[in-house]
């Protein structure tokens, strides 16, 4: 694993401190392991946010969500969680009947950096979440080999039914799903206010990332642009405090 130590400034309630999280590099070669038992679940979404994550492996509904879900069939919380990040660009689109408003896309044929926190979790873990993102039951493992092999699987035309591999961090496959759509092929639409929050706030938490990088970086993503300014992304960070 390579790492780079980060030096930022973040704020809690009135006081600012100063913390140090180590902003991790992936390594872009695709990893040799075709079956691995864990994998590094990577979320660009709200998903980011140890809170929210935890309704997909251990069942419940998360504030501001409509949707209550069962859970994975391992109940662990990852191993780890760590700042990553992705080559490409994040977007929002389509209408979450979950949250209302626009879901987090991401595109990585698309020229930039993307925000994300990589989770440690097991492959049949992996499999489950991404099941569960489609409305669909959490009881069936994904055969990794193609997304591990070529870098991209489509699985189906849905929204999350499009694999794909970053590379790996210490051996472990950096994998993350998508739709299978680019991001200029698609209508963006705004994120609502729950949604914007539970995502800003998971990147937030990862450490690598100030206040101001992020509410700017949120502010700044197809879809939200326009809809969302940095002060107000801000605002709702502020609610976590």
């Amino acid at each position: 694993m390579s790492s780079g130590t980060t030096f930022r400034r973040t704020e809690t309630g009135a006081q600012n401190r100063v913390i140090t999280k180590a902003l991790h590099s992936i390594d872009s070669a695709l990893p040799v392991t075709r079956h691995p038992e864990r994998v590094w679940y990577t979320s660009y979404g709200s998903n980011m946010h140890l809170d929210r994550l935890a309704a997909y492996i251990q069942g419940g509904r998360p504030s501001g969500a409509a949707r209550e879900y069962p859970g994975c069939r391992n109940p662990a919380m990852p191993a780890r969680s760590i700042p990553v990040e992705l080559t490409g660009a994040m977007y929002f689109a389509t209408e979450s009947p979950v949250w209302g408003g626009g879901r987090a896309f991401y595109d990585p044929q698309t020229d930039g950096r993307v925000l994300a926190r990589a989770h440690l979790v097991t492959a049949d873990q992996f499999a489950d979440i991404a099941a569960q993102e489609m409305y669909r039951a959490p009881d069936v493992d994904l055969d990794l080999e193609e997304v591990l092999t070529t870098g991209r699987a489509v699985l189906g035309d849905g929204r999350y039914e499009t694999l794909v591999c970053a590379g790996q961090v210490d051996g472990m496959p950096v994998l993350t799903f998508t739709a299978p759509w680019q991001m200029n092929e698609v209508q963006w639409v705004a994120p609502s206010a729950a949604y914007v929050r539970f995502l800003a706030a998971g990147l937030l938490s990862a450490g690598a990332w100030d206040l101001e990088a992020i509410a700017t970086y949120v502010a700044a993503c197809p879809g939200a642009e326009g809809c969302w300014s940095v002060q107000d992304v801000l605002d709702l960070l502020a609610q976590e405090a």
